[in-house]
């Protein structure tokens, strides 16, 4: 991962879930829910009503595998990469029963996105699909752009999704009241630990660099940038009564701590107070508290804490044209 400058801080290296262990890999993998089927069928059906071919998918940064293993079905072959050994063992882990259209398992390799696993897994015009899920803001884009122009087969896609926040669903009681305690909390406790990819997130990837918006020295130094077709670019927002993750997600505020828990800036603030992690003072705890607080003056019962939540989420596709064009 390079350095980055997020829009409010100095510069900075996201590197904390490279530093994922195993353990902390299936944490992840088990409280952050794969995407809805309808996020990966629009991605199926855009790549192939476009020319794309079912030969070869690559996750980038696939973290635990989740959209790896949803994708392999579709494909002869599925590859997943990340930058964390914590991770792809964690995927291996998981992957065991996932298998392609040709009975191969998923191939996982520890490699960044800059290099998609290098010339053997991805060489040049050997891609159909690359993928990168809640992932992107990671990336070196001015390193990837190029590197995927040359592995792409004409008309293959690159198709780059995230979800952009979990919503108190207006079914929770006293959701409103629920939903500012969250945002407070985050601007006052984790916005000082957020970097930049988390504001690329927060405003639904518009400073994501596209190749046709990368500086003009970048597209000057890489002429294979020209094979990406802005013309074809398919850009998505799934509103909250979307699903971007399913149905509305029930959490108890055990499920509440944990699912936030994985956000990188949660890990961030934990990393800087160590003698804070699991006391009244942790970061989820506080928030724990004043959920608690406003659920009860609503009458909601001790024991009986429930929150509904649901997440929008975005999602762009970059096409190569196709020979001849």
């Amino acid at each position: 991962m390079a350095d980055t400058k997020d829009n409010k801080g100095p510069a900075t290296q996201e590197s904390t879930f490279r530093k994922y262990n195993e353990q902390q890999g299936k944490a992840y993998a088990q409280h952050r829910r794969d995407y809805n089927p309808s996020v990966y069928q629009a991605i199926l059906d855009h790549h192939t009503s476009t020319g794309g071919q079912l030969g070869t998918v690559i996750d980038v940064g696939c973290g635990p595998g989740n959209a790896v293993r949803s994708l392999a079905p579709h494909f002869a072959h599925a590859i997943g990469i990340d930058p964390s050994e914590g991770m792809i063992a964690a995927a291996r882990d998981l992957s065991t029963e996932a298998r392609t259209t040709a009975g191969e398992s998923v191939f996982f390799k520890l490699s960044t996105a800059e290099d998609l696993g290098g010339p053997d897994v991805a060489p040049d015009g050997g891609v159909d699909l690359i993928t990168a899920a809640t992932a992107a803001h990671w990336f070196d884009m001015a390193r990837f752009w190029p590197r995927a122009a040359r592995a792409l087969r004409p008309g293959g896609s690159v198709a780059i999704w995230c979800a952009t926040g979990l919503r108190v669903h207006p079914s929770t009681p006293a959701a409103e009241s629920l939903q500012i305690a969250v945002d407070e909390h985050t601007d006052t406790y984790l916005k000082p630990y957020f970097v930049r990819g988390n504001f690329l997130v927060e405003e639904r990837y518009e400073g994501l660099e596209l190749p046709w918006t990368l500086p003009e020295e970048v597209r000057r130094d890489h002429p294979e940038l020209s094979v990406f077709d802005k013309a074809d670019f398919y850009h998505r927002v799934w509103s909250v009564d979307e699903h971007f993750y399913g149905e509305n997600i029930v959490l108890d505020l055990d499920g509440v701590e944990k699912v936030l828990s994985t956000a990188s800036p949660v890990t961030r603030w934990r990393e800087a107070h160590p003698n804070d992690v699991g006391t009244e003072r942790d970061v989820m705890k506080v928030l724990r508290r004043k959920m608690e607080e406003i659920l009860h003056g609503a009458g909601v019962e001790r024991g009986k804490e429930q929150v509904s939540g649901a997440t929008e989420g975005v999602m762009l596709i970059i096409k190569k044209k196709a020979s001849g064009e």
